[in-house]
């Protein structure tokens, strides 16, 4: 038999026969690695345990302790274990797809009744059935008749319009848990009770399209999560926990703050209370914007599509914009107009204006842009993804030697914004070309090599995100990390040599001759929508407070006290600070647990005593301890603290 070469982590090689498997592998290199062993990387490529190996490879032989293929296979093998539970437990019910998602999986199925929580309590306890039985795991490569004439014995027609959508080339691979049949193209585990029994939950069912398009039928998605060990999944349950304490929408609704409704599907109503913390925080970024350098302008939301034809909007993103036709005077076709998407173009229009010298070079622009993008409705979540939002949006029109400068003063500002936003360090990912764009790869070379020089000298090393580039030329993306571990992509920062050329830019230079200027455009909240959603997620509602709508509450013990309440209350808002009275005929435990689920900061407590001795009762939200303060020093620390940090 023909001899191959494999070479193992550790730089040894070893003659073998063609078409050895890596469970043969690990067989041949101890009994105990045999029954520990789950998969192998085969030439880079995660492989079978069962596959062969037919010429000369590198291999390494995987356990469960190896973090990234563990739980790749773990999840996987719990997504076919679970459609095996599920078809034991209901057999008309006919299985799709079950791919592996963050944290676990989920898989799709077609079925009339609508699947209960007790459903799920039985799925589970027949999977962990399954996976204690350690059912083996088998596979085979069939060819595509015999797939098709199982699939049609079983009345499996999802699995059949799968089999047509894998390529000629590629083998057919059936797996087998236990007597239980899948087409997959794996890899998997050896033996279902490598799954761990203790460490996987069914979380949740969802309506979910076939293959995502509305026009097909409507299934049931059971999601599942699985870890390597009990620890793992109680923490990442506590993680839930904890995030669904914070989330955004419901305490939007417990601080009065916004709401959404479907007359305006993706659009946000803010109330008076949202709106406070919306302008605030507006407000702070406008006095950081001209600190920087930069001048606001504003453009027209409604723009022809003749100006997204030339930026090139109009064929890479034309599926995300809202279209609007009018009828046009003395027009013989409809006028077809757009809702920016994006600022940049209208930029532009703007610089065009006149004539520019390298002596207005850098120009940095700003706006708070209203935009306007079409997302699925399955997609839209609280302020955090909408269809209607505002940017912190900017654009530096530079010559090509100034980049470098200029990214790094972009650095510099955009970390002293998240500092006073209570975020002291984030991570920085590179994202070159992607396969849709615009310009040629001359171009791109020398955009992305411009980006990633001023990265590094403003001494930055970046994570490198392949093919995650905007289509007219790579970006900087900046991750913030909240205080429960979840990342947030907020800021971009991108160089641009593509739109100044396809809307006409230009600059004279010190020669005299008109050069292009390259177009750095820049956001650092991202949009004010989802950053006041991460912000309040961030602080679980309790808002620095300087940004909180409701800064204080100046509540009544007793009637006697009303007028020393409305006295502090103007006494404090005449200092700068949010305040209102709160002088209903209720118990102070009872005004105080509901201004404390609204995330009021402070909450000022008059009675009798307080009014003869001129004091007040201080109470911060979160804190057990009152202390007992004259008003006068109470309206002087509240009104420092109720400075923006850039001010202060």
């Amino acid at each position: 038999m023909a001899q191959i070469s494999l070479t193992f982590p550790d730089g040894n090689s070893r003659q073998v026969d063609a078409c050895i498997t890596p469970a043969e592998v690990a067989a041949g290199i101890s009994n105990s690695l045999a029954k520990k062993a789950i998969s192998a990387t085969v030439n880079g490529a995660h492989h079978d345990l069962q596959w062969p190996i037919e010429e000369d490879a590198s291999i390494a032989i995987h356990t469960l302790k190896d973090d990234e293929q563990a739980l790749e296979l773990i999840r996987h093998d719990c997504a076919h274990i679970m459609a095996r539970a599920v078809q034991e437990l209901f057999p008309d019910v006919k299985v799709t797809i079950g791919p592996v998602r963050d944290n676990g999986w989920f898989y799709d199925f077609d079925r009339e009744e609508p699947f209960t929580p007790e459903d799920l309590g039985a799925i589970e306890a027949k999977m962990k059935e399954i996976i204690n039985a350690r059912d083996t795991v088998r596979t085979e490569v069939w060819d595509r008749d015999r797939v098709r004439a199982h699939y049609e014995s079983t009345n499996e027609p999802y699995k059949i319009e799968l089999l047509d959508r894998i390529p000629g080339d590629e083998p057919i691979r059936m797996y087998w848990h236990g007597e239980w049949m899948d087409l997959c193209r794996g890899p998997h585990l050896q033996h279902t009770g490598q799954v761990p029994a203790d460490a996987f939950k069914l979380m949740s069912v969802a309506a979910a399209y076939w293959l995502g398009d509305n026009t097909r039928p409507m299934l049931q998605r059971i999601y599942g999560v699985a870890f390597k060990n009990r620890d793992d999944l109680k923490k990442y349950l506590n993680f839930l926990e904890e995030a669904a304490k914070r989330d955004h929408r419901r305490l939007g609704r417990e601080m009065d703050l916004f709401h959404m409704q479907e007359e305006a599907p993706g659009q946000v109503f803010w109330h008076p209370n949202g709106w406070t913390v919306y302008t605030e925080l507006q407000d702070y970024m406008r006095r950081k914007q001209r600190a920087g350098g930069y001048v606001e302008v504003n453009t027209p939301q409604l723009v022809n599509r003749q100006l997204w034809e030339a930026s090139g909007h109009w064929d890479k993103y034309q599926e995300n914009m809202f279209i609007v036709e009018v009828d046009e005077d003395h027009a013989r076709e409809k006028a077809v107009n757009a809702l920016k998407p994006m600022n940049c173009p209208c930029h532009v229009q703007i610089f065009n204006q006149g004539l520019k010298s390298y002596r207005d070079l850098p120009l940095r622009m700003a706006e708070f842009g209203s935009c306007a993008r079409y997302e699925p409705s399955g997609a839209l979540h609280g302020i955090m993804r909408v269809r209607g939002f505002t940017q912190d949006d900017g654009h530096i029109f530079c010559r090509e030697d100034q980049i470098e400068a200029e990214t790094a003063v972009y650095i510099d500002y955009l970390t002293s914004v998240y500092k006073d936003l209570g975020f002291e360090s984030f991570r920085v990912k590179f994202s070159d070309r992607p396969e849709q764009r615009a310009g040629s790869d001359e171009i791109w070379d020398k955009a992305e090599e411009a980006l990633l020089r001023a990265t590094r000298a403003a001494g930055i090393e970046p994570e490198m995100n392949p093919g995650e580039g905007a289509f007219y030329g790579p970006k900087l993306e900046f991750v913030l990390t909240d205080a429960i571990g979840r990342d947030w992509q907020c800021g971009t920062h991108q160089v641009d040599f593509v739109l100044p050329e396809r809307l006409d830019a230009t600059y004279v230079a010190e020669d005299g001759a008109k050069h292009r200027p390259v177009m750095l455009h820049r956001a650092c909240l991202g949009s004010f929508e989802r950053f006041i959603g991460i912000l309040i997620e961030e602080h679980s509602g309790k808002l620095p407070f300087w940004l909180a709508p409701r800064q204080v509450v100046v509540a009544s013990i007793v009637s006697d006290a009303d007028d020393f309440v409305q006295e502090a209350v103007e006494t404090l808002r005449a200092a700068g600070v949010r305040a209102e009275a709160d002088i209903r005929n209720e118990k102070i435990n009872f005004k105080v647990r509901e201004h404390s689920v609204g995330k009021v900061p402070v909450i000022l407590a008059i009675g009798r005593q307080e009014v003869e001795n001129r004091t007040v009762t201080l109470r911060r939200l979160g804190e057990k301890q009152t202390q007992v303060v004259p008003l006068a020093e109470v309206v002087e620390s509240l009104s420092a603290e109720a400075i923006a940090p850039d001010l202060r």
